[in-house]
Order: structure tokens, then C-alpha cells, then sequence
């Protein structure tokens, strides 16, 4: 089975707000789908958080790398890619494109073999998992209004992050997490992610250390992002003292550029995000090394159906992942895929057993959210 073609699809118009100091609208493109076509008629989908006009300029150097390349081949391919693109933006947007194609080969992989990409990676040690509804923080008196509704649908588990926490004053990050944890009660997980990747973050070391030791009297079971994404030293020396686990990860790429945090004991909870690491044979890649450095392995899932389904896979592949990210809301996961997803009455999601990450795209969504032409694509 050979590659023919890369295809990308940007999906626009209905984008969720991120909580950005530069609030997305909804007709930005951070999340572009990834189709690669085949000799034999198979197409395997992956996900790059990045935007279609980024993509397809990456996709100018690494189509001519990628075609008539064996398709079922994932970890070769995707090597090959990175050996290639040494001098052109790696760890920026060329990567993040080969973590489209990387999911989209291990897709490929799948349905040539009849087999979930999770057992292809080793074996699947569950086949459901808990998903965590990730919210952005709103003033307050506004966060039951929306956890709510969420934990109507059958979510037990939350991450609330962004909008005003760390960036108005201690009185108020303490009542957002207050109303949130009164909002859903103490059966349910909560997390926080103070946002500290975006742009300007005005919060450092003793910010994050006092603001630690207030979530650790409300039950938070990690905090994110806390720091700087640079500060490695500050992660280390936040990691050694907080009282509650700290978590990060989710803008590094490659396992080279992990591998420094993980050695220095930055994080309790690495966050790799698949859809730009370098995919999923980069973020296998990299929770083996954190499971070798006593990190657990919880992957970062701000992104779509297609991200979702190779953070399932991922998580049945992994012994101590029993978490995935689950950004609600987004008709990019809701209403994109044949199926949908439903939460079980325990609030778990089934990891799909079936052939590569289990999904079927809906074209008519794809056509309706990429504004593309998508009958290449039957």
C-alpha cells in the first residue's frame, strides 16, 4: 500500500473560544484534518493543531517525502520526515504536520491489519477509559452555570483553565475553584490549568507555589501549566515543593525536547499532545520514557474527534493513563464523526476495538466545516 496523496482540511466557523489573551473567533483555524490517500483506495485520518495555511506549507516540503512511501509503515515514514527537516522549523509548524501524518499512517496501519492502533502498540490494557471535561474558568458566580450541564451529561471528572485565573488577583482564583468544587462536589475529579503558555503570562515560581497550596484545600488533583513554558528550573523547584501534582508538557515536540524535563523531574503528569509531538509514535515514544522516570503519562486533548480517538488508543496502550482530555462543546469532536461518542453510566468513554483509531469521518461536517471539496474523498 502506497501513499498517493496528502490532503488537508481546515476546520473553521465554529471554533471554541481557547481563552486566549488573543481570544480565538470562530472562524480562525488552529485545528486542521489531515487525510492520507492511498494506492488501494485507504485513507487514514490524523489531526494537526495548527492552521491549514501553516499545513499546507508544510505540506509543500513533505509530500515530496511521503509519496509512493509504503503507507502502513508509521514509524519509518515519520522518521524519515524529521531526518529531513532538520533546517526548516523542526519543532514548529513542520512537526506538528508530521503528527498528522503520523496518526493518519498508524490509521492506515490499523485497517490493513484489522487490529485497534492501541494493540498494535503493544496491547491494550483497558478498553474504557475516564474522559475529563475541559472547560474553560469563568467569573464565579458563572462557573456552576457552566459545569453543570457538563456533569448532566454523565461527565465525573473536570479541568477548568484559563479566562481570569492568575490574572487578576489570589481572592479571585480562589473563588473560581471555590464555586467549581461546590458546583460538582467532592465525588468529582477536578483539575486546573492555569494557562501559563499564553502569550505575556504574568505569573512566576511564588505565584504558582502559593496558588498550589490553595487547590491542594480544595481536592485539585493537578495543576497545569503553571509556569512559564520555558522554566524548566521553576517547574523543577514548583514539582519538588507543591503539595499537589503538577502537570505540563503540551507545547513541547519530539521526545528529545521532552527528555531534559523528564530527567530533571519538572512534572508528576507529563502531557504530550499527539497532534503535535510528532504523533503517536513520538508520544508512545515519550510515555515510555516518563513511565521509565516515574512520570505518569496523561495526554493533552485540546484538539478533535480524530486527536480523541488517537488519545484512546494511546490510553489503552499505557498501564496508568486512565485519563483523556475531552473538550466539550466542540462540534469538531461532537459532530464530526459517524458514531459520536457517548459516556457510559460511569461516566467512561469505550476505546474503539475497531480497525486503526476506530472513527469514521462524516464528509458532509468536513465539507461544511473545512468549506473544502471532499469528494476526493469518496
Amino acid at each position: 500500500m502506497k501513499i498517493r496523496d496528502i490532503r488537508a482540511f481546515g476546520l473553521r466557523g465554529r471554533t471554541p473560544e481557547g481563552g486566549w489573551s488573543n481570544e480565538l473567533r470562530p472562524d480562525d483555524c488552529v485545528h486542521t484534518l489531515i487525510a492520507v490517500l492511498t494506492d488501494e483506495g485507504a485513507i487514514g485520518w490524523g489531526s494537526v493543531f495548527t492552521s491549514d495555511e501553516l499545513v499546507n506549507a508544510s505540506l509543500s516540503v513533505l509530500k515530496p517525502l511521503c509519496i509512493g512511501e509504503n503507507a502502513i509503515e508509521p514509524q519509518r515514514v515519520s522518521e524519515k520526515l524529521h531526518q529531513n527537516t532538520f533546517w526548516l522549523g523542526r519543532g514548529g509548524s513542520i512537526t506538528h504536520t508530521i503528527s498528522g501524518i503520523d496518526i493518519a499512517l498508524w490509521d492506515l496501519l490499523g485497517k490493513a491489519t484489522g487490529q485497534p492502533v492501541g494493540r498494535l502498540l503493544g496491547g491494550r490494557y483497558r478498553e474504557r477509559v475516564r474522559p475529563y471535561a475541559s472547560l474553560l474558568m469563568r467569573e464565579p458566580e458563572r462557573m456552576a452555570d457552566e459545569l453543570l450541564p457538563v456533569k448532566a451529561q454523565g461527565f465525573r471528572a473536570f479541568k477548568i483553565g484559563w479566562g481570569p485565573f492568575g490574572r487578576r488577583d489570589t481572592q479571585t482564583d480562589e473563588a473560581i475553584v471555590r464555586a467549581a468544587r461546590a458546583a460538582i462536589g467532592p465525588e468529582c475529579q477536578l483539575m486546573v490549568d492555569a494557562g501559563g503558555s499564553d502569550a505575556y503570562w504574568p505569573q512566576g515560581y511564588k505565584w504558582a507555589l502559593r496558588t498550589a497550596g490553595m487547590l491542594c484545600e480544595y481536592g485539585v488533583d493537578w495543576f497545569e501549566e503553571a509556569l512559564n513554558p520555558d522554566a524548566l528550573a521553576d517547574f523543577v523547584a514548583l514539582r519538588r515543593a507543591a503539595k499537589v501534582p503538577i502537570t505540563g508538557g503540551e507545547v513541547l515536540t519530539r521526545r528529545q525536547a521532552f527528555q531534559p524535563w523528564l530527567e530533571a523531574g519538572a512534572f508528576d503528569i507529563v502531557q504530550p499532545d499527539v497532534t503535535k509531538c510528532g504523533g503517536i509514535t513520538e508520544e508512545a515514544k515519550i510515555a515510555q520514557m516518563a513511565h521509565d522516570h516515574g512520570v505518569r503519562f496523561i495526554p493533552h486533548g485540546w484538539n478533535t474527534a480524530v486527536g480523541l480517538a488517537a488519545d484512546l488508543q494511546l490510553a489503552s496502550a499505557f498501564s496508568d493513563t486512565n485519563l483523556v482530555e475531552y473538550l466539550t462543546g466542540s462540534p469538531f469532536i461532537d459532530e464530526i464523526t459517524v458514531a459520536g461518542w457517548n459516556l457510559d453510566a460511569d461516566g467512561m468513554l469505550a476505546i474503539p476495538s475497531t480497525p486503526g483509531l476506530g472513527i469514521d469521518i462524516r464528509l458532509d461536517s468536513l465539507a461544511e466545516f473545512s468549506r473544502a471539496d471532499v469528494s476526493v474523498l469518496k
